[in-house]
């Protein structure tokens, strides 16, 4: 079974038990400051199942793309990916865990749908703790299906319980997982008792709770039920593989690889991780680029992490002998094979394509600049008596001049040197430290951060949006917007920078419209009855068919599903900061209220 088929059946199959299929949506969460990218199915749906109504009803199913950045120097092995897909269904105050259970084991072992060996199957289920009781309720669902009791592991917190963030909705979870040892699994075995041998493909998380800080937990005002089950590993399963490298997923990619190396994947462990890096790296890097909301490589924030991930695969191709430059060309398979699912790809191909082919040529700068460097330092290297690269002048040439540490190496041995790897280690871990504790001050806030600063901030955008048109025209449109508890960050189509007159005239009439302290309704609607109504919709953000839509006195009218103010004098007072260039025709306003 294919992705796209597994995607379709999946969906086949939950609309059956009356769930209403919804859109995946942008992997730049727009009200979310605590993450740089949607990390989780569950992620767009926070304000949900933390009791807003949806329009689509209590019971959905969706397929959403999400991307992790933990640590991305550990990708390459033969598990973990920077970018997946989740495959979700949700029940929003409807169903519990009695039905959740009988529908995932039902998808799973049913000859209609995914028709797996029960016998290689097992589950985990919640310990209990200080914080929450033992799951025996779920244990006994999954005998009542028919989970034998010796392929069920009761585990600790660390493994069954689930939350997104330090703060925001959680619950005890129960995890499904699929053999992949030899043969058939022995009596007693399950995760807990024979870890390595146990893949999990499924996760259902039972929010129960929202956690207020580390040590409270309150309940929700509805139980919900989250799931995911991860596209890439189900597929393998389903394939008969052992890594997700060998299914049609990655296989064009490292297919493409094959042919400009000439390297035969499976050869040697170590240039199989450089392939399994390009292949990890570019679905990421395509994905990122042609989301509707669009990041591009900088130095700051997701554009930051998106530049890293393609810097990493030019050196991967490096190690491979690829000496021209390649990821247009392989961006093209990416396109190709995932068009289907997300049409945004092929829509944005030529921007995609070009930021590639940009980035992949400035890179290349950087490491010619790096050598350069290596060259001046040479001199003042060779009255070292050790033959040592120290290792803070090897971090030195990686952080200020992006020169990987590897090259290094390779410079320093035809130079007759080594490099101090420990001293480099110790320098990177200080240089990591102090981006971990300016991103957790840039960053700080709950998953979906809906406080009452960053709710007055979302409503200020869409009196923001209705001013820029009024002042520049209607061609303005919204292309993206971050808030954190400090400030608001907003992208719009505009083709030549503000004047200083147009900047001031934005902001008297955003200012003028809170100070009338216009009233803030919503009604849900459908979309077409929306448009119709002339509600402004974000071109390429997928929307259900039931919408909600915000209206803001006579000024402004917008599809939309963040959080609001009841009225507009709650707002304060709006002052922009900076008007700029954010991308090619698109210009980027950054403001605070006070």
């Amino acid at each position: 079974m294919t992705a796209n088929e597994l995607r379709t059946k999946y969906i086949e199959f939950f609309k059956t038990k009356n769930h209403v299929e919804i859109s995946g949506k942008s992997l730049i969460p727009e009200n979310d400051p605590s993450v740089l990218f949607t990390t989780a199915g569950m992620h767009p749906l926070v304000p949900y199942l933390m009791g807003e109504t949806h329009p689509a009803g209590t019971r959905l199913v969706d397929y959403q793309k999400c991307v992790r950045t933990g640590d991305i120097d550990e990708v390459g092995d033969a598990s973990h990916l920077t970018c997946f897909e989740m495959l979700g269904n949700w029940s929003l105050g409807d169903y519990f865990k009695k039905e959740s259970i009988a529908f995932s084991y039902e998808f799973l072992t049913s000859k209609d749908w995914l028709a797996l060996d029960p016998e290689l199957l097992s589950v985990t289920v919640f310990a209990g703790d200080e914080n929450a009781p033992r799951d025996e309720e779920s244990a006994s669902y999954w005998k009542e299906v028919g989970m034998p009791e010796d392929r069920i592991a009761f585990l600790p917190a660390s493994d069954n319980w689930w939350a997104a963030g330090p703060t925001g909705p959680c619950g005890p979870d129960t995890e499904i997982f699929y053999w992949v040892g030899e043969g058939k699994p022995g009596p007693g075995s399950n995760k807990g008792t024979d870890s390595d041998n146990w893949m999990e493909i499924w996760n259902n998380v039972f929010m129960e709770y929202n956690r207020i800080d580390e040590n409270t937990l309150v309940k929700l005002p509805k139980q919900n039920v989250d799931t995911g089950m991860g596209l890439e590993r189900t597929t393998t399963v389903l394939a008969g593989k052992t890594s997700v490298y060998q299914t049609e997923i990655f296989q064009p990619i490292i297919q493409g690889v094959e042919n400009l190396s000439g390297y035969s994947y499976g050869t040697t462990e170590e240039q199989d991780r450089s392939v399994r890096v390009i292949a990890d790296h570019l679905r990421a890097s395509v994905f990122i680029l042609g989301d509707p909301k669009g990041v591009v490589p900088s130095n700051v924030g997701a554009g930051y992490v998106l530049r890293r991930l393609i810097r990493r695969m030019v050196r991967h191709g490096k190690k491979l002998g690829i000496q021209e430059a390649f990821l247009p060309g392989l961006a093209q398979l990416v396109i190709e094979n995932f068009k289907e699912p997300y049409p945004e790809l092929a829509e944005n191909a030529e921007k995609i394509l070009n930021e590639l082919q940009a980035e992949e040529k400035k890179f290349g700068e950087t490491l010619r600049k790096g050598e350069a460097e290596f060259e001046k330092l040479l001199p003042n290297l060779m009255k070292n008596p050790k033959k040592e690269i120290p290792g803070r002048v090897a971090f030195r040439l990686y952080d200020t001049f992006g020169f990987p540490i590897e090259l290094t190496e390779e410079l320093a041995a035809e130079n007759g040197f080594t490099v101090d790897k420990d001293g480099f280690k110790e320098a990177e871990k200080k240089h990591q430290e102090l981006s971990r504790s300016q991103s957790a001050g840039a960053f700080k806030g709950g998953l979906a951060e809906q406080s009452e600063i960053t709710t007055k901030y979302h409503t200020a955008t869409h009196l923001l949006h209705k001013a820029l048109k009024v002042v520049l025209g209607d061609h303005v449109a919204q292309k993206g917007s971050n808030i954190t508890a400090d400030r608001m960050r907003f992208d719009f189509s505009h083709p030549t920078p503000m004047t200083k007159e147009e900047v001031q005239q934005v902001e008297d009439m955003v200012n003028q419209q809170i100070q009338r302290d216009l009233p803030v309704s919503m009604e849900i609607m459908d979309l077409e009855e929306a448009k119709n109504s002339g509600a402004t919709a974000l071109f390429g953000e997928k929307y259900e068919d039931r919408v909600k839509v915000y209206t803001i006195g006579d000024f402004s009218k917008e599809v939309c599903g963040g959080p609001h103010v009841e009225h507009t004098g709650l707002i304060g007072t709006f002052k922009i900061q900076k008007e700029q260039s954010s991308s090619a025709g698109v210009r980027r306003i950054r403001a605070v209220i006070s």
